[in-house]
């Protein structure tokens, strides 16, 4: 399906990013910016931040906001601070700096209106540890220490739903264009994908004013579920995409009425929702290190493999990172529930997928797409580096289905929390600071859960037991 824009619409379109404040200035002019939205993800992916006229924006780039944007729930409650950071400190400012590089237009506003992603410092200039962008920054300057720079490529699975306004009743799929919702399964259908095609159509207009790179749009297994994959590139741009990306779709499905899921399960009967990462690794030529020169595998691509399946589970709870995600990996889900490797096998959480030596990548299929896109790639690369340097070895390759071989995950947010603590090298890697914050807020929203009482409790418990 490919966007179809008339010219006053095309000549809308914006490019992303700038070099320097002066350059931001001009954008700002020619584009007749009136406001600027100042983000910063936090540990959920979920967009932090202020809003302001890009008067004040430009007399004052940096922004404060407490260290404690950093340790808030998705319910917006804040966890025991012990263990982490004391109540004072957490009450701090930090100062956020604008990534110039991000800057692009919000097409869905108002007025004309502009976002940039801001990277969180300290009072003395120390990068904050806990904010997801610089936890992948600093796996990505182990890669460059060795002269390796990986390469990445998001896919990310959601559902169209109908709009839920009491989240006692389950989701339906949505009415699309032909009057009627979406029965069966209609995986890879182009008409179920038209059903929706205005949606569409708005959606890529406004991924091309903001530079999101969409490779290709599909309908997966699921009833209304579809799937993007965005152009290979840099993990730190590539995770910024997938953050606005995120954005962009929720919010051009709010303008047509419907809403568009990122949970992991959002419906018992239905496929649980992905968010693959392809990796690659380049040295400064970008000749891609999984292949030598005869074009066969190399020791540091079985390294990476082997690093992969043995520190996936102590991942888990990143790449994971809800209760609900748990829901998607469960046997005969269609998920994968392992971690062995495989040649084009889907019934792998580690698949090869089939391509000439020069683009010799591996697909980590574990993630859901509920996991915050730069936490899920430095987790997923973290392993890879270790399994690299630690000189790991992979198991066999599996060419028959995997499934049978049961679930080789934590099933619960809890147990995979318990893992990640006990990684002492992942640990190490993705900064004590943050494993600490990350463990405290996965621990709260946990206890929050499990002060919810299901209808299937109701339903099965309340006469019987």
């Amino acid at each position: 399906m490919k966007p179809k824009h008339n010219k006053a619409k095309r000549d809308q379109i914006l490019d992303r990013g700038v070099s320097t404040i002066e350059e931001a200035k001009d954008w700002f002019a020619r584009q007749h910016i009136e406001e600027i939205e100042c983000v910063v993800p936090d540990l959920a992916g979920v967009a932090r931040g202020k809003i302001m006229p890009v008067r004040k924006f430009l007399g004052t780039p940096s922004m404060n906001l407490p260290l404690a944007v950093f340790y808030q729930t998705i319910t917006g409650d804040f966890p025991e601070f012990e263990g982490a950071v004391n109540a004072v400190q957490s009450d701090t400012d930090i100062f956020l700096t604008p990534d110039f590089a991000t800057l692009a237009a919000v097409p869905w506003a108002q007025d004309p209106t502009a976002q940039v992603i801001h990277d969180a410092f300290h009072p003395d200039g120390r990068p904050v540890e806990e904010s997801p962008r610089q936890v992948l920054r600093r796996v990505l300057a182990l890669y460059d220490e060795k002269g390796w720079n990986p390469i990445v490529a998001p896919e990310i699975e959601f559902y169209l739903v109908d709009r839920n306004t009491d989240p006692d009743y389950p989701l339906k799929p949505p009415i699309g264009r032909s009057g009627r919702p979406e029965t069966g399964r209609q995986g890879y259908s182009i008409s179920a994908v038209n059903e929706f095609d205005a949606l569409f159509e708005d959606m890529y207009e406004y991924s091309e004013r903001q530079g999101l790179e969409i490779d290709t749009l599909i309908h997966e297994s699921g009833v209304a579920q579809m799937e993007i994959n965005l152009r290979h590139g840099h993990p730190l741009e590539l995770a910024d995409q997938v953050f606005m990306m995120k954005r962009t779709i929720r919010e051009v499905a709010l303008e047509h009425e419907i809403y568009a899921t990122f949970m992991a399960k959002p419906m018992a009967s239905e496929p649980g929702s992905a968010m693959h990462i392809h990796q690659s690794i380049v040295d400064r030529k970008g000749r891609n290190l999984f292949s030598d020169e005869k074009g066969e595998e190399t020791e540091l691509f079985h390294g990476f493999i082997a690093g992969q399946q043995t520190f996936l589970p102590a991942i888990m709870a990143i790449l994971a990172p809800y209760v609900n995600s748990y829901r998607r990996i469960a046997k005969d889900s269609g998920a994968p529930v392992n971690t062995q490797w495989g040649y084009d096998n889907r019934t792998c959480g580690l698949r090869v997928p089939p391509s000439d030596p020069a683009n010799r990548r591996l697909e980590n299929r574990i993630p859901s797409s509920d996991a915050n896109p730069y936490l899920a790639i430095a987790a997923s690369l973290a392993a890879g580096y270790l399994g690299m340097v630690q000189g790991l070895k992979p198991s066999e390759p599996v060419a028959t289905d995997a499934s049978v071989l049961g679930v080789q995950l934590p099933r619960s947010l809890s147990d995979s929390l318990k893992l990640f603590e006990a990684c002492e090298p992942l640990v190490d890697i993705l900064g004590p600071t943050f494993c600490a914050a990350y463990d405290r807020v996965k621990q709260a929203e946990y206890e929050t859960f499990m002060r919810t009482i299901s209808p299937w409790e109701r339903e099965f418990l309340l006469l019987n037991v």
